[in-house]
């Protein structure tokens, strides 16, 4: 078959393949198929394909114009399996997030301001928006800068994302069952979906510290599924056994000067970092009176960013908080491009 244009890029933490809707298949199982191949799934090392063999690289991002008043672009999120041929649309990726903005000047579909752009973007996924804004120097997108990220070597330039209305996206609650704190299967949790939901437990009442390496805690694979699983249904997902979501992360007292220190498992691999919006909603946790991982918080001055430790550093967050309603959240990433080409999918299976 002939090639399709795709652009990949690195955002935040995380890289993807983006493409115009218009130069994908319209039927979302054609399109599927095809994006399996594109990536080389499944296979654990998607050696005849794109993808790079994690989840964090097994991401697609499929951008349009919008018909939305005060609205530039929409943004579908798939997440792709690796060993698995399974496409998620059941949760956003504030990662990708990042590259969306550059990606829609680079395309046409937002006009460049000459110096610095600002793009909404509704996030189809969960029916919520989002502002890019990014440098644009001379009108076009600079990808350079000064911009440092944990997870991701040297700098680039930053990108600003502000989140207006994520709090229950996914689950129609930001507390899906109405408590700050749950008892599910045993271990008490605090259910929360400000952008992704997250089912967020000590990591002490697993018999972790929270400051393991990765790799240490893949024997909690399977009361991570567990766990998750009965959450899923707590919090109106229903059977998630196939689903990406909810995230489990598993909290700590901050030991690098930070707010929390996380393991996230994503949904059974343990992230080497964290989420965008995994982070805002285990911030927004933290912050509520009650909730696991309160009482395990260093909380900063008022104004001041919440710090979230994971594996390979720390994300700085920024949640208003009034009681249990969100006013807004904000965090800034980078994004890069990668190349701008031509993708020649495998035949198929």
């Amino acid at each position: 078959m002939g090639g399709i244009r795709c652009m990949m890029m690195r955002g935040g933490t995380s890289k993807g393949a983006y493409f115009l809707a218009d130069d994908l298949p319209a039927d979302p199982a054609e399109r599927d198929e095809l994006l399996l191949r594109v990536m080389g799934a499944p296979d654990a090392r998607q050696i005849d394909g794109i993808g790079g063999a994690h989840p964090l690289t097994s991401k697609v991002a499929v951008v349009s114009p919008s018909g939305r008043p005060g609205v530039d672009v929409e943004y579908l999120f798939l997440q792709l399996g690796v060993e698995e041929p399974t496409v998620s649309d059941r949760q956003n990726c504030g990662n990708l997030l990042a590259g969306i903005g550059p990606f829609a000047v680079e395309r046409g579909l937002v006009a460049a301001a000459p110096d610095r752009t600002s793009a909404r973007i509704r996030m189809v996924n969960s029916d919520s928006i989002a502002t890019a804004t990014f440098p644009t120097p001379d009108g076009a997108v600079d990808y350079d800068g000064g911009t440092a990220i944990s997870g991701v070597p040297g700098t680039a330039a930053p990108i600003v994302l502000d989140f207006e209305d994520t709090a229950g996206s996914a689950c129609g609650a930001l507390l899906p069952t109405g408590n700050v704190r749950d008892v599910v299967a045993g271990i008490e949790v605090t259910l929360i979906d400000n952008g992704m939901p997250v089912v967020v437990a000590a990591a002490s009442d697993l018999g972790a510290t929270g400051h393991e390496d990765p790799a240490a805690l893949a024997g909690l694979r399977d009361r991570i599924q567990s766990l998750r699983l009965a959450a899923g249904k707590a919090m109106g997902l229903g059977d998630v056994s196939g689903a990406s979501v909810p995230k489990t992360t598993l909290v700590a007292p901050p030991r690098d000067g930070g707010t929390i220190c996380t393991r996230t498992f994503i949904p059974l691999r343990v992230h080497t970092s964290i989420g965008v919006l995994g982070a805002v909603t285990v911030a927004t946790a933290v912050l509520m009176d009650g909730a696991v991982g309160h009482d395990l918080a260093v909380l900063p001055a008022p104004g001041v960013p919440m710090s979230i430790e994971h594996p390979t550093g720390a994300l700085d967050v920024d949640v208003e908080l009034d009681g249990t309603t969100v006013r807004r959240s904000s965090i800034v990433r980078t994004a890069r491009k990668l190349f701008d080409g031509t993708v020649f999918p495998r035949r198929s299976l």
